[in-house]
């Protein structure tokens, strides 16, 4: 069967002398992986279309297993991203996340709206820190582990003070944070930031500016509740918290 998609390049492994597997996120027949044949030959037609982050309009061959890539034409290659290494970075760790928690051959055309325009803003200079944290959050809700961030877990109060737990999986307000000992505390700016992330479209995102007090209560709160209930572990993830360690 012939298909023609749109699609991101969100993971590739070189296979013999001259091939390249590689994993596209379609808009139209979800992820998919693909054999591209002779696409590491400096003359090939497939080799600009295959290099990682790129978007394009893919056509290959779809069977039972691996398919095969018949050709493609760029749409947009998100040059600033690779030229980046900070921006590289993010988007590696986004990129390996979606590949993950995906499932394969699912379509789902919001989440890679989601996804493309999570690495427009990255390419265009957006902080990657928060368009990871607001990727990460969409990731959850995919994976049918979002957090209760609109309301305390317990009550249901909206009002007042809000503390993070893990274990109960979302806000606790000051009446009932006693129920986990081991909660997380958050400033008001953090409480804001995470429900409006478990509701935000991003493609209404304005200009954000955050501080790197709020960004770093953001990433404890969701590198443990991600550790906790998607048990992923990544190596792009280990790079980029030793980049955050040098603050590069």
């Amino acid at each position: 069967m012939i298909i023609k998609a749109e699609g991101i390049v969100i993971k590739t492994v070189p296979y013999g002398e001259s091939n390249v597997i590689v994993t596209l996120f379609t808009r139209e027949a979800g992820k998919i992986g693909v054999m591209a044949r002779g696409a590491k030959k400096t003359k090939s037609r497939l080799s600009s279309v295959v290099q990682l982050f790129t978007y394009g309009m893919y056509v290959f061959q779809k069977g039972s297993g691996l398919g095969t890539l018949n050709q493609g034409e760029v749409l947009e290659s998100f040059r600033s991203i690779r030229e980046d290494l900070i921006k590289t970075s993010y988007s590696a760790y986004i990129s390996e996340l979606l590949d993950k928690v995906a499932e394969g051959n699912k379509k789902n055309p919001y989440l890679f709206e989601h996804f493309y325009q999570s690495l427009r803003f990255i390419d265009e200079g957006t902080d990657p820190e928060i368009i990871t944290l607001l990727f990460e959050m969409k990731m959850l809700m995919i994976g049918g582990v979002k957090p209760q961030v609109s309301q305390c877990v317990q009550c249901g109060t909206q009002e007042g003070d809000f503390v993070f737990s893990v274990r109960e999986g979302g806000f606790l307000c000051s009446r009932c944070m006693h129920q986990d000992p081991y909660h997380l505390k958050l400033s008001a700016g953090a409480v804001k930031i995470l429900y409006l992330f478990s509701n935000l479209d991003i493609s209404r995102l304005g200009n954000v500016s955050v501080k790197k007090e709020t960004k770093k209560e953001l990433r404890a709160v969701m590198d443990a509740y991600m550790e906790e209930y998607l048990g992923v572990f990544l190596k792009s993830k280990k790079f980029l918290n030793q980049l955050n360690q040098f603050e590069l």
